[in-house]
């Protein structure tokens, strides 16, 4: 099966790179550093850790882990790689020069192997359920233990694995460990192949994120500029389908509520003009914050178009509705960020992704969950006009974040046991 898909790799290739520079038009971006997306890595290690995140979801979700090896193995270089070039500029802005940030090389034995002899890694974590068959299969032939950490898998993409047969079962065998989430996941995990006894339930690194240094103060600055005699809501993180049932939701509210202010942050940097138009298209006063226009008070709508200030944008608002939840394909976004501002949170029925804290929240009545634009539009107006309820909905989420900190030291744990005496 592996020799299989080999073949096909290469035979889809050229449409991969069709779709690159397709998306380059739009965004130049997705055709920077491209001979990394080939092994042809820019840094050379002797030895390294290296940390492969996908997107902004996991490079975020890595960040306790990525500091804590950095007091741990200070004679190692840390790589950390992205799939996406919204992955790629977050981590760059999160570690500066202190950690080595790349594309990682596409799925192709010859990418891999010149990745891997460049970089000489002595380790490879991977975040959440970023998972290749040669690059598995590689690191195994190379004795490189793979840790997955902050381990996930939803029934959904558990059952699209288990199509692939073999090839899904030598892949999940080839990891050393596996620190998963929650126990949904763990069994998820070794049903699909991963070794029983390498699998252990170590809850969810996103709890243990830091807030940045002088957010809330960052925040009250945000909010003087919005103007703090409004109340201002974020829907964040948004997709193609659903800005439509978010303006159609807000649209329903702006005669009765006219001061009210919607700061709209889509997930995707190249979508941000198109949102943008659509705002326009429902009649609605916009700024963009790229602009650095002046916020007035007859503004509707403040377009979030610049990346890494999202934890700023929750931090001025008074509660959040959290993307990637009203369309049944996404599987929702982080929801513990507002909760660790203390901020209400709501959000659309669909959570596969975050089953568990999803669950956690609506039994601790942390989080509202809405169906379609028009119980949005109710849930909105209700948290606009009951201020304590806002305010006990963020004090029971933040609560639920201090409860369950904890998973760093789980992983560091496995970790210490994967990474062998290097000095």
């Amino acid at each position: 099966m592996r020799y299989l898909y080999i073949v096909l790799s290469y035979l889809l290739m050229p449409f991969i790179l069709l779709r690159l520079f397709w998306k380059s038009i739009k965004t130049p971006v997705y055709i920077e550093r491209l001979q990394e997306r080939f092994g042809f890595f820019e840094k050379k290690t002797d030895r390294c850790i290296w940390i492969h995140a996908v997107s902004v979801g996991e490079t975020l979700a890595a960040v306790p882990l990525i500091k804590a090896c950095l007091k741990l193995y200070p004679h190692l270089p840390i790589i950390l790689t992205s799939t996406t070039p919204t992955g790629y500029e977050r981590a760059k802005a999160v570690f500066n020069n202190t950690v080595i940030c790349g594309y990682m090389p596409y799925d192709l034995p010859g990418s891999i192997r010149r990745f891997l002899n460049r970089t000489n890694p002595c380790i490879a974590i991977f975040i959440e359920t970023e998972l290749w068959p040669n690059l598995l299969h590689a690191c195994r032939k190379r004795n490189i233990p793979s840790f997955l950490a902050n381990a996930r898998l939803s029934e959904r993409s558990a059952t699209a694995y288990q199509r692939l047969g073999s090839l899904t079962r030598e892949m999940f065998a080839s990891l050393s460990k596996v620190a998963a989430q929650a126990e949904p996941d763990a069994n998820r995990f070794i049903r699909l192949g991963a070794v029983k006894n390498s699998v252990s339930i170590c809850g969810n690194l996103k709890f243990d994120m830091s807030l940045p240094k002088n957010i809330l103060e960052e925040g009250k600055q945000l909010r003087k500029f919005l103007g703090e005699d409004r109340l201002v809501w974020i829907a964040a993180s948004t997709h193609q389908g659903e800005e439509e049932l978010i303006l159609k939701a807000y649209a329903k509210l702006r005669h009765q509520l006219p001061k009210m202010l919607l700061i709209l942050v889509p997930r995707h940097p190249e979508r941000f003009k198109t949102v943008e138009a659509l705002c326009k298209k429902f009649d609605f006063s916009v700024v963009t914050r790229s602009s650095g226009e002046a916020v007035v008070d007859s503004t509707q709508i403040y377009l979030g178009d610049t990346m890494g200030e999202m934890m700023l944008m929750y931090a001025a608002c008074d509660f959040a509705f959290i993307g990637g939840s009203l369309i049944d394909k996404i599987g929702g976004h982080n929801l513990l960020e507002p909760a660790a501002l203390g901020k209400a949170t709501i959000s659309g029925p669909f959570l596969f992704n975050f089953l568990t804290i999803a669950k956690e929240f609506s039994e601790n009545n942390a989080l509202l969950i809405v169906n379609d634009y028009s119980q949005l539009s109710a849930c909105v107006e209700k948290l606009f006009n009951e201020p304590k309820l806002r305010q006990e909905m963020g004090a029971r989420g933040h609560a639920i974040v201090e409860k369950n900190r904890g998973s760093l030291d789980n992983h560091l744990n496995i970790l210490q046991t994967l990474i062998p005496d290097t000095k």
